[in-house]
């Protein structure tokens, strides 16, 4: 009961300060005034010696002091409780604390039986009582910022245990999250090699009990069959992971420690395909549940993870807004580059020119300094590190839905900065149709507008400005909404600002005048089509959930809407089904753009791009509510 017995004490402090405030305001009144009040008012002027009057002052001083104390007593109230959430969110998701620096948690991994979950929601239930005690509501405006976001979250986690229900729907859930854990020991020089194997030994030890609580959790007749789709793609990936990866990243290893590592680890295989064997034979054919979650569980969603309260109607409108936008400008730079053919045949001529498969990597390493170099002559924003971004093939397990991704060391990584770039390889057992259908995601247009959406100034850029956020809530919590949001703005942003699309060495400098604006055009052309991508996810995430659409349909509107391959269609298309709120890419985008453009009326001639940007990133990563009311410097309504 010690939150009450804080409101209580906050209660009788502001109630004698204002006591003392208003006995001090009618003396000054009554000494100021009352010597001038006719003598039958019969008012009796009381006047105080210097002895009264300095005892009354240190009275004040004293009242000061205990609110003060009252103020400071509830600040480490709060920050206690703040400490006490994140251990025990460590404690049910030991992977993340690896992910995020703290690596007390290397040895532990996640426990999802049904008598593990259970207790899970009801911490959290505790929890939210606990952060919802109304004296919180008298911190400054910075605590209370951060206590929505942590409340938010809380609320997040309990609406994925109490109503969506992925660890019951989603097979692929228990093996990538075996994968990532164990990989994220890998991928990082944080400790000597032998100190992360024995680590890596411990959860491998442990993951048969994580695929045993898949196996009773998964319930057939709700899995959606798109979801046991995935899973059976992505579960090769994994087991390749532990037969080749993993061994091959502790090959240095204590030969002692090798050989403990390579008896749990080939458990762990035999566990894997058999678990696959369970997903092919036990779930997919009984496979018969709906992958769409429903509008209230979709506006619970984006009101949990986002702070996203418009209507839906809205939002999906700003959609399609977008989108005839982005097609409109799509027609016409097509038509500038090329007149005598399609928009599509336009953009596949551009896409068509893309790296070998093999130079992927290396291709997409190149742009990456040009772009850091073009940020710091433009004074687009502040990047506060030399350290650079390593590019790299994404890891197995990853590569069934994602193209491009950034994977940067947690907030309280200390040792090892290696932050990755990952770009998807083409398959060995692809044919020459699908690995040319992949590798026009990578043309050479595209691998400069990716790059500034992972690197430069986009993802990277931000993770080294949340290392530096201003509480440990801000550095451990966020939105996608701002992330990808901001990804995807640096991407028009940047081509505002004219980033060249091609290098100006010596062979560059020829080039002349109408070669540069057409190679400009061609790139813009390329971040639309990325752009409708974007707003192509936008709009399928929330008609697939809440308006029935189906995965067809789906996939039809990414290759009509968005002039996108097939494969890739299906791709984004099956993505959407597990993501339904992957339109925060344009979501966040479009708010960023409105704040930019309150931030220029606020600020008028002194308003200054690089400020803007470096205000934003400042925040950390918050939803975009909360960026707005730090950058406009706005008000935060008291209130739960």
């Amino acid at each position: 009961m010690t939150a009450h017995l804080f409101t209580t004490q906050r209660s009788i402090s502001s109630k004698l300060k204002f006591a003392f405030r208003l006995s001090l305001s009618v003396a000054l009144v009554q000494s100021t005034f009352c010597c001038n009040l006719p003598a039958h008012s019969q008012v009796q002027v009381i006047k105080m010696g210097s002895s009264a009057s300095k005892k009354l002052e240190e009275s004040g001083k004293k009242i000061e002091e205990n609110g003060k104390k009252q103020d400071s007593a509830l600040l480490a109230q709060y920050d206690s409780l703040v400490e006490q959430y994140f251990a025990s969110a460590f404690s049910f998701a030991p992977s993340w604390g690896t992910q995020v620096g703290f690596h007390q948690y290397d040895k532990q991994l996640e426990d999802l039986s049904a008598a593990a979950l259970k207790n899970n929601e009801a911490t959290l239930i505790d929890y939210r009582r606990k952060f919802s005690d109304p004296a919180f509501l008298q911190l400054p405006r910075a605590q209370r910022l951060d206590l929505a976001m942590v409340q938010a979250s809380i609320s997040a986690s309990l609406l994925d245990l109490q109503e969506l229900h992925w660890l019951n729907r989603d097979p692929d859930k228990y093996p990538s999250l075996i994968a990532d854990s164990v990989f994220s020991l890998a991928k990082r020089n944080f400790a000597p090699v032998d100190e992360r194997l024995v680590s890596v030994i411990s959860r491998i030890e442990k993951a048969p009990s994580l695929l045993a609580a898949g196996r009773a959790n998964i319930q057939p007749d709700i899995v959606p069959a798109i979801y046991a789709e995935v899973a059976l793609e992505q579960l090769p990936g994994t087991i390749e992971l532990f037969k080749t990866t993993i061994p091959a990243a502790f090959a240095s290893a204590n030969p002692e420690l090798k050989e403990k590592f390579e008896k749990a680890n080939a458990k762990l295989i035999a566990e894997l395909i058999s678990y696959q064997t369970f997903v092919k034979e036990k779930v997919l054919p009984n496979a018969h549940g709906q992958f769409a979650i429903g509008e209230a569980a979709y506006l619970k969603k984006l009101a949990f993870d986002e702070m996203e309260d418009e209507k839906l109607d809205v939002i999906l409108a700003n959609g399609y807004k977008e989108l005839r936008r982005l097609q409109a400008r799509f027609k016409q730079l097509a038509h500038e580059i090329n007149p005598k053919v399609s928009a599509l045949e336009c953009f596949e001529s551009i896409a068509s020119d893309h790296p070998q498969p093999d130079k992927l990597v290396s291709s997409t390493a190149n742009v990456l300094d040009r772009i850091a170099a073009f940020i710091e002559e433009k004074k687009i924003v502040t990047i506060p590190s030399k350290d650079r971004v390593t590019v790299a093939e994404s890891p197995s397990f990853m590569r069934a839905l994602t193209f491009a991704s950034m994977d940067t060391p947690g907030p309280y990584e200390d040792t090892a900065k290696e932050a990755f770039y990952y770009v998807t390889p083409v398959e060995s057992d692809w044919d020459k149709k699908r690995i040319e259908e992949h590798m026009r995601f990578f043309s050479y247009a595209d691998l400069i507008n990716t790059s500034v959406h992972e690197a430069y100034p986009g993802h990277y850029v931000q993770f080294l400005w949340v290392k530096h956020a201003p509480s440990k809530v801000r550095k451990l919590l966020g939105c996608s909404s701002n992330a990808e949001g901001w990804a995807h703005y640096c991407e028009q942003l940047m081509m505002e600002q004219g980033l060249p699309a091609s290098s100006t060495e010596s062979g560059e400098k020829e080039k002349n005048l109408e070669q540069k604006k057409l190679e400009q055009k061609k790139l813009e052309l390329v971040q639309i089509h990325d752009a409708l991508l974007r707003v192509c996810r936008y709009i399928v995430g929330i008609e697939m959930h809440t308006r029935g659409l189906s995965y067809d349909k789906g996939r039809e509107f990414f290759i009509k809407e968005g002039f996108m391959e097939k494969a890739n269609a299906e791709r984004e298309t099956k993505r959407g089904t597990k993501d339904p709120t992957y339109l925060v890419y344009t979501l966040g985008k479009l708010k960023i753009i409105a704040l930019k453009a309150e931030y220029q009326v606020k600020m008028g001639d002194k308003f200054d791009q690089k400020d803007f940007h470096d205000r934003f990133l400042k925040c950390g990563f918050p939803p975009l509510k909360v960026v707005r009311t730090e950058v406009l410097d706005l008000d935060w309504p008291k209130s739960n």
